[in-house]
């Protein structure tokens, strides 16, 4: 349903998305990462995140579950975006940071301990990870699109299934876009670097 919405209205999407100022959300990440940091944008869009972080001198890779939004995605960033979705992720502590803007969000409940945790694993000890859910809570779908609406209970509760994962920072945000009302929660979460893990299990 919701990959339908983007394979059909990817344009539509793409120029609504493209130009909208999200310097303060990048900020918030950035400044938790190296110089040349790993980066994946995980469910891209537009590439309008990944191109920015590119323009950064990060070394960014970047998806997308559309193979039409990943065809304007790559004309745009310049970059080699893929087409796969979160439960293709398999990496095992690559990235320094994990950027999932608005994309997890069209994941059902149930299937998200489980992609989160593919993502999770991707990060290095240490690494910093951003998502945005809009705010409320349990799965709706709109226009022809699935979401999983957060808040700060909701979220802490899922985040609960993974250990190593802790909150650096909850916020809430108003809609970037013209003539959008909506609430936005945002996520900065940080890997336990493996010394101060938790134990092996025997």
């Amino acid at each position: 349903m919701t990959l339908n919405y983007y394979q059909n209205n990817a344009q539509t999407f793409f120029d609504g998305t493209v130009n909208v100022d999200m310097s303060s959300l990048y900020e918030s990440f950035t400044r938790h990462l190296p110089p040349g940091a790993n980066v994946l944008d995980a469910g891209c869009g537009s590439g309008r995140d990944a191109k920015a972080f590119h323009e950064m001198g990060y070394q960014v890779e970047a998806f997308d579950a559309s193979s039409e939004m990943v065809v304007l995605a790559s004309q745009h960033t310049g970059l080699s975006v893929k087409q796969m979705t979160f439960a293709d992720v398999d990496a095992q502590q690559r990235y320094d940071g994990i950027w999932c803007c608005a994309s997890l969000l069209h994941v059902p409940s149930q299937e998200l301990p489980a992609a989160m945790l593919n993502l999770a694993n991707a990060l290095k000890p240490g690494g910093i990870w951003y998502m945005s859910f809009k705010y409320g809570d349990g799965e709706r779908e709109k226009d022809g699109r699935q979401f999983t609406d957060m808040n700060e209970t909701s979220l802490k509760a899922l985040l609960e299934t993974m250990p190593k994962i802790e909150i650096e920072s909850l916020w809430t945000t108003q809609d970037k876009r013209p003539n959008r009302d909506e609430t936005w929660l945002n996520a900065l979460l940080r890997k336990q670097s493996s010394t101060t893990g938790f134990p092996l299990a025997s």
